[in-house]
């Protein structure tokens, strides 16, 4: 694990800056292929929130030589990474993210389907590739087994990283071995799930390990069943769940109960700071107002855990992923 103050987690100072860009033009120099890096880029907007600030560095990589030379340069001059997949579980400070986002572009996002053996066929996904679209393709393959993804607006690097999930599955029942590149010691691994410890919406990856693929075992079906799930599936959330900008649930559901339900017990369904509100559809989503304040979203999420624990005694836990902001930002209890 990394140390909390380590060049790889701390936000980086303009000395780190200034030495990964010295690194970066080292290696460029050295014939590295290193892909464009761009300075002060806009990431909140890349968030399904569509609010937050800017990260300090910013790159995409379209393919695994290109991510080895982030690797090669992160290794010369270490900085905090977010990967941000499809930011549909991400929260950027409106300070921004200082240190490197990284985003995965469309060549990392193939999908193949391979032959069946013993009754399951192995489904190779990238880690850019979009949950809905895996599921629509494995489906339209005869496949059963990932319907539940075509509700979850995320990739599937994010999917993996979270243990993504949703109704009655989640990405450990299907998942067989994943690629991951570790950036900050260079190694790049195939690994056995058993060796992510997944649990309920998480896992062992850590910031600066990127999922490049992932394999899934998947059973022949009825197609037709199938298709009838997907459309199920896609008609319940558009009836339950809030469109517009969002990051879908906030705080995982507690054993035995549901934090939507705590929520709106707690009388803080309809609740807003700000330019964030407590959806009214479903009371663990919170909305961003257009042009709205990252930090404002924040903030209501902690009245919504302090309100709930008042009343319940019942203390929620965030399922978003919040970048960039201060200790006291994350803990209101952290003396200035």
């Amino acid at each position: 694990m990394n140390r909390p103050d380590s060049p790889w987690t701390h936000p980086a100072s303009d000395e780190a800056l200034e030495a990964f860009d010295a690194a970066l033009a080292a290696a460029a120099a050295d014939g590295v292929e290193v892909p464009d890096v761009r300075t002060d880029e806009p990431v909140g907007p890349l968030t399904t929130y569509r609010v937050g600030g800017n990260a300090a560095r910013f790159v995409t990589v379209t393919d695994g030589e290109a991510l080895a030379g982030v690797a090669a340069v992160l290794r010369r001059a270490p900085l905090p990474v977010l990967v941000v997949g499809r930011g549909s579980n991400l929260l950027v400070a409106d300070g921004g993210f200082a240190g490197l986002a990284l985003q995965l572009g469309d060549g990392l996002g193939e999908v193949s389907v391979g032959p069946e053996v013993d009754g399951t066929v192995v489904v190779r996904a990238g880690g850019a590739a979009s949950l809905p679209v895996v599921a629509r393709r494995t489906v339209a393959a005869g496949l059963t087994g990932f319907e539940w993804a075509v509700g979850v607006p995320g990739s599937i690097g994010g999917a993996v990283r979270m243990n993504a999930g949703g109704h009655g599955s989640d990405m450990a029942a299907s998942l067989v071995r994943v690629r991951v590149v570790d950036l900050r010691l260079g190694e790049d691994m195939e690994v056995n799930p058993t060796t992510l410890e997944l649990g309920y919406r998480r896992s062992a990856l850590e910031p600066h390990q990127v999922v490049v693929w992932a394999e899934l075992g998947l059973a022949p079906g009825d197609r037709q069943a199938s298709e009838d799930e997907l459309a199920e599936i896609v008609r319940w959330r558009r009836e339950n769940q809030p469109g517009g900008p969002n990051a879908g649930s906030v705080f995982t559901n507690p054993p035995g109960d549901s934090a939507g339900r705590l929520i709106d017990a707690a009388g803080a369904k309809g609740l807003r700071v700000g330019t964030a509100e407590v959806s009214s559809k479903h009371a663990n989503f919170i909305q961003a107002d257009p042009g709205g304040s990252a930090d404002d979203v924040l903030a209501l999420m902690h009245e919504v855990r302090s309100r709930v624990f008042d009343h319940s005694g019942v203390d929620l836990h965030p399922e978003t992923r919040c970048v960039g902001f201060s200790p006291r930002q994350l803990d209101p209890s952290v003396e200035r």
